[in-house]
């Protein structure tokens, strides 16, 4: 990393060393920028322009994605069940992620300073934690309820309408609590070393302002993390264990296999489960970065550069446009229902479609079957 800035910081040395990353901040920003970044150089503006377009990019894909995520699954019957509710769920977050922070961020690049001001720096951190932190525990329950369906089985309690709006209304209302924290005085948001985006303040060393991003990482990282972790450990068991005895079950009637309609509506259900865990190992890849950047810079492990932050960034908000894409792959009916609406995507042949009718995303049906 330190060979992108040492060409930058030999003309900032040719300067007198008196140009730094903070110069172009506006005056009445100064308050909120910390000692720290007083000792580098300007960024080279190609960093800004890469990071402007990447944005761009991602944000267009993102929103047209999981635009067309919500619409196919609120406008198909075959759909609109409850556990795709909290599919409807991520993808809303996931837009509203790119749609608010996407063209600020763009517009900060081309001016290579934060320029809206501070309330506006810190409803663009807040947003962005809510949206994080919402979708984060929306792929948790989506992986419960996966857990819950191929685990459990017929012992399981269905997921209701009305269940799956409670958990939405809890992760939102939870989400809320912890990006409205900082407004209060534990901690806060500031902008960040590229001076084009705002997040939370981890260089203040006071206990106040650390326990604030160690709890929030505890529930906001690590126990999603874990209970993921979880629930795809018990369901590859169990889809092990099933495995095992279809093939045993097959050897005792000496068949080649008992594959039929409903063991192949269970693999398309078992097929889910590994789309859903890749999605979610991805988001743990999107946002990791700034697990790193935080807990870095609030235990002073390393020296933290503008050029460093910027990666917590984008990678950040490429997880918005992963969701949809995967889904989009490998979700038959909403393949389906997409090709019918939209031929011109070619995201489906018309073989596949005779034959793709059951839904991966849609709930306890398929499992419930496969157990009776």
């Amino acid at each position: 990393m330190a060979a992108f800035v040492e060409p930058h910081f030999d003309a900032w040395q040719a300067a007198g060393g008196n140009l730094t990353v903070v110069d172009k901040v506006p005056p009445e920003m100064l308050h909120m920028i910390h000692p720290h970044w007083n000792q580098f150089p300007p960024m080279n503006p190609l960093w800004h322009s890469i990071l402007g377009f990447a944005i761009f990019v991602l944000g267009m894909v993102s929103m047209i994605g999981n635009g067309f995520v919500m619409s196919i699954f609120t406008s198909t019957p075959s759909l609109r069940t409850p556990s795709n509710l909290l599919v409807v769920n991520l993808a809303f977050s996931d837009f509203l992620m790119m749609f608010t922070m996407g063209p600020p961020m763009v517009i900060n690049c081309w001016h290579e300073t934060w320029v809206f001001g501070p309330f506006a720096c810190e409803v663009y951190a807040c947003l962005g934690s809510l949206f994080g932190c919402a979708s984060i525990w929306t792929m948790t329950m989506i992986a419960f309820d996966r857990y819950n369906v191929i685990v459990k089985g017929l012992a399981a309690k269905p997921l209701t309408n009305n269940g799956a709006m409670l958990r939405i209304l809890g992760i939102w209302a939870f989400a809320l609590f912890w990006t409205l924290a900082p407004f209060f005085g534990w901690n806060r948001y500031v902008p960040e070393g590229n001076m084009t985006a705002c997040g939370t303040d981890y260089l203040t060393q006071t206990w106040l302002s650390r326990s604030y991003i160690i709890i929030y990482a505890i529930f906001v990282y690590w126990t999603p993390l874990l209970t993921i972790i979880y629930s795809y450990t018990f369901i590859l068991k169990a889809v092990s264990a099933h495995e095992a005895q279809m093939r045993e079950q097959a050897k005792k009637m000496n068949v080649a296999s008992l594959r039929s309609t409903e063991a192949n509506q269970t693999s398309a259900e078992i097929k889910l489960a590994k789309v859903a865990l890749v999605t979610i190992s991805l988001w743990f890849m999107a946002w990791t970065p700034y697990l790193v950047i935080n807990f870095t810079g609030i235990f002073k492990a390393a020296p933290i550069s503008p050029l460093a932050t910027i990666w917590g960034s984008l990678f950040a908000k490429a997880n918005a446009v992963y969701n949809p894409i995967v889904y989009g792959i490998s979700h038959p009916k909403y393949r389906a229902a997409l090709y019918q609406r939209h031929p011109w995507l070619s995201c489906q042949d018309a073989q596949e479609s005779s034959h793709d009718n059951q839904s991966t995303v849609s709930g306890a049906t398929t499992a419930t079957e496969e157990k009776a």
